[in-house]
């Protein structure tokens, strides 16, 4: 027994240290009577079973415990990572004065069991609380403890039930909360909203998973939640009621103290089915003014637009009248405006396009009417204006709207007859995502305007000279073998570097710790002209000094090695040893190159420049790679919410027409246009001249509400246009830098060569390439200034009224709606943006409603 009794407590003393993981966050004084709260967090979400300590006598459990967790993900040099918590809460009660505690809460995490510090508190001044002055004695902690969880009274779980408004007009929206509030360990929750008479309901869309917080109630502190949420629109005047609702519920009573439960014991726990009854409440509802005859039931505020998808068409053929009512509201159950076609005209069933949301204002979004009509008849003919007359809940009125006219031409038919009520709707589907690395252009890492491109240039302007020496050089002199191998030693090592990179991410550390030891001594080797029998220690540090590398720089390379011999076998984090190793031998290699650089030419200087900025974009694009591949995984498994997430965290550190055209496609399949609007043109932006990306944003501006006629502009205009986008920027910059290189060689074979022939062919070639040069760089301009230009914008909001002048009184000129693409004239007012359509209407629209392209 004792034995049992000493392994036992070395068990404990054991747990007790490893609390380090784990914050208690406690009062130390507290005054009789009064609750006060207890919080275990443990910074780890993978917690599989949590035991609160033993509480001592004069101490009363009253609430808890209460789960909550927290993940922070982030995004940082194109990497993921995460760190996450997870806090038990509960309120407890001080029935006496004097010293109180509670023994080390025990945490199974991980595969191992902690424990956390105990809990000291002193109770004074005893305070006039209800439940003390209600309990008349003081029972025993256990007994106290086992009537409080066999009876859970109508303090312990209630709903609060809330509307936002108690007095609306008939149809006006009216948001309905139930609200719950819980001291106990509510494991689950059920209830259904019956019919309710006189209201046509809908119910809000709540995560499945609810996050519980606290809230104070009178003294006490509850875990609440909002359970549920409906929108009703009442249907008739008077006084409605809203009838009590039971939810069946069930709560978890944990058993007592259990000391052997870090042995995996399980102490028991209690489940006690419980009802609640939501109170239930009434709506007073009263009656619209006299209505109007033309009045469409809609109740709300409104806007209507109405257009045609051809100005001009032959008899027999037919066309479509769209008509679009905006805003918020009981959307759904609006009448559609009705158009009076003239004579001649031939109208068939209207199309009726819901692309509305449900919100705690009601419906909001679009309702689109689309009308097919055939005309009979030649001529010039006006479609009358269409008429919406509804109730303004701001204005308190009745108020009609009405669209202007509109002008179509009808020409003679050729004979033919269509078929009226063939639609033709795009049938094809996005096209997959750009999966891997890439080739779309990446803004961030762009080689035009960079600091390379103009070293690369200035190289090639001032390499004639540097040229003719080396070729001269090169004609009476072999290749020194040793010297080539000496400049290759720092790419050799950075391309295990890179390999190791790619075990460290993988968490391979065996062939990690391989590839960093291989790294570092094929680097001595390599730059030393060492063979590996001659690798020594000492070896390396007395050759380095030959070189000019100082005795400090030599001991920190050899320290890295003996580092990474160590680190390899080093208990820990595998992670943390590992790059720590990767850090160490990074430094090592660039502080000899550092030395080495400080006492070598210009032209090796620009090498190892090159190299290294090269070895370094590998890493890079390696590390971005790795976090977009898991955030397209997201987007194939169907998590589409969280691949935007993921795409814009990757797009703010570093932009790229791949990552734009993925964040399109996932809005796509979240019906969300604009948003997939805007990201393939930001896509295209980078890359114009890709097919799928082009194909991807037709598809999806085909699904906008607007009839937009394209820019007009002279065919010589467009060609222009499509030969400076057949390529991308850096295309014209690569081959600008090519055509340059080309006449410098040509310079330097005219200067050397003395063939006539050579020479004359050269003096035709240079002026032309030197010319292909200017015009290569000319056109990477033009393209770079269109890239980032914002004079085009995307409308972002169901619907924008555009006005005359920048004020919220000014007249309407015009009404755009969500996924339009526009002109940005003027954006220096702040609030608001003049904006520009292809056929010269201008307009100002607030600026919220926009977003630049």
């Amino acid at each position: 027994m004792k034995r049992y009794m000493m392994f036992f407590l070395t068990l404990l003393s054991t747990l007790i240290m490893s609390a380090q993981h784990i914050r208690v966050t406690a009062p130390k004084h507290v005054a009789v009577g009064e609750e006060f709260q207890i919080e275990y967090t443990i910074y780890t979400q993978d917690v599989r079973r949590f035991q609160l300590g033993k509480l001592s006598a004069g101490l009363e459990k009253v609430f808890g415990p209460a789960t909550s967790s927290q993940s922070n993900f982030q995004f940082i040099d194109g990497h993921a990572s995460s760190s996450s918590s997870v806090s038990f809460t509960y309120v407890f009660i001080a029935t006496k004065r004097g010293g109180l505690s509670i023994g080390p809460a025990k945490i199974f995490v991980n595969g191992q069991d902690l424990a956390s510090t105990p809990v000291k508190i002193t109770a004074s001044n005893i305070a006039n609380n209800s439940h003390a002055s209600n309990s008349g004695s003081y029972y025993d902690t256990r007994e106290r403890s086992r009537l409080s969880n066999s009876k859970i009274g109508p303090n312990d779980l209630f709903i609060k039930v809330r509307a936002n408004k108690s007095t609306v007009y008939e149809q006006e929206p009216v948001l309905l909360t139930y609200k719950v509030y819980t001291t106990k360990n509510l494991r689950q929750l059920v209830g259904k909203m019956p019919d309710l008479s006189g209201f046509h309901v809908q119910e809000i869309d709540l995560p499945q998973q609810k996050t519980f917080h606290k809230e104070r109630v009178g003294k006490r502190i509850y875990n609440c939640v909002t359970w549920s949420e409906y929108v009703m629109y009442p249907q008739v005047t008077g006084t409605l009621r809203v009838p009590p609702l039971t939810f069946h519920g069930i709560i978890q009573v944990n058993d007592a103290f259990n000391p052997f439960e870090a042995f995996g014991i399980d102490g028991g726990s209690t489940s006690i089915k419980k009802d609640v009854v939501a109170p239930g409440l009434s709506i007073r509802v009263l009656p619209l003014p006299t209505r109007p005859t033309e009045f469409s039931g809609g109740v709300g505020h409104f806007n209507l637009s109405a257009q045609l998808n051809k100005k001009e068409v032959r008899v027999g053929d037919p066309f479509t009248i769209r008509v679009v009512v905006s805003g918020s509201g009981n959307l759904k159950l609006i009448k559609q405006p009705i158009i009076k076609l003239p004579n001649g005209f031939e109208a068939y069933d209207v199309k009726v396009t819901d692309k509305t949301q449900l919100t705690t204002k009601g419906n909001e979004g679009n309702m689109i009417y689309d009308q097919v009509v055939v005309p009979h008849k030649e001529g010039v003919f006006s479609i009358p204006s269409a008429k919406f007359c509804y109730y303004d809940l701001l204005q308190r009125k009745f108020i009609t709207l009405q669209t202007t006219p509109i002008d179509i031409r009808v020409l003679k038919g050729n004979g033919s007859v269509s078929d009226a009520m063939e639609v033709n709707l795009p049938k094809e589907d996005i096209l997959p995502l750009k999966l891997g690395n890439s080739s779309l252009s990446v803004v961030d890492d762009s080689f035009f305007g960079s600091v390379a491109y103009f070293l690369t240039l200035g190289l090639l302007l001032a390499a004639c000279g540097i040229l003719s020496f080396c070729f001269r050089r090169r004609f009476a002199h072999h290749v020194d073998m040793v010297l080539k191998r000496g400049k290759n030693a720092n790419r050799t090592a950075a391309i295990r570097l890179h390999n190791a990179n790619s075990f460290m991410l993988k968490g391979n550390n065996l062939d990690f710790y391989d590839e960093i030891l291989q790294a570092l001594w094929g680097y001595a080797s390599d730059k030393l002209n060492l063979p590996i029998e001659q690798l020594s220690r000492e070896n390396i540090i007395e050759q380095l000094s030959k070189i000019g590398v100082s005795n400090e720089i030599a001991e920190k390379f050899i320290i890295a090695i003996d580092e990474c011999e160590y680190e390899r076998y080093a208990p820990g984090d595998e992670k943390g040893n590992m790059k720590k190793t990767f850090d160490s031998a990074m430094r090592a290699i660039a502080g000899i190159e550092e030395s080495i650089k400080k006492a070598a030419p210009l032209i090796s200087k620009s090498f190892i420049f090159v190299v290294l900025l090269f070895v370094f974009s590998i890493f890079s694009l390696h590390i971005s790679a790795q976090s977009k591949r898991e955030v397209d995984q997201m987007y194939q498994k169907g998590n589409y919410k969280q691949a935007v997430k993921g795409y814009e965290n990757l797009l703010k550190e570093k932009k790229s027409a791949a990552l734009f055209y993925n964040l399109g496609n996932a809005y796509y399949r979240l019906d969300d246009i604009p948003h997939a609007v805007l990201a393939y043109e930001r896509a295209q932006r980078l890359a114009p001249s890709n097919d799928d990306i082009r194909f991807n944003l037709q598809l999806a501006q085909s699904k906008t509400i607007d009839n937009l006629t394209p820019e007009p502009e002279m065919f010589f205009v467009t060609w222009y246009k499509s030969f400076v986008s057949i390529v991308s920027i850096d295309v014209w910059a690569y081959l600008s830098l090519i055509c340059l290189l080309i006449c410098l060689l040509g310079l330097i074979l005219y200067l050397f060569v003395e063939s006539d022939i050579v020479r004359r062919i050269l003096r035709m070639a240079l002026p032309l390439f030197f010319i292909c040069f200017l015009v290569g760089t000319a056109l990477a301009i033009q393209q770079s200034l269109f890239v980032n230009s914002h004079d085009r914008g995307v409308i972002m909001s169901s619907s924008a009224v555009a006005r005359k002048t920048p004020d919220q009184n000014s007249a309407e000129v015009f009404i755009l709606h969500e996924g339009s693409k526009v002109k940005i004239t003027d954006d220096s007012m702040g609030k608001w943006t003049e904006i520009e359509l292809n056929d010269g209407r201008r307009g100002w629209i607030q600026s919220s409603r926009i977003e630049a392209i």
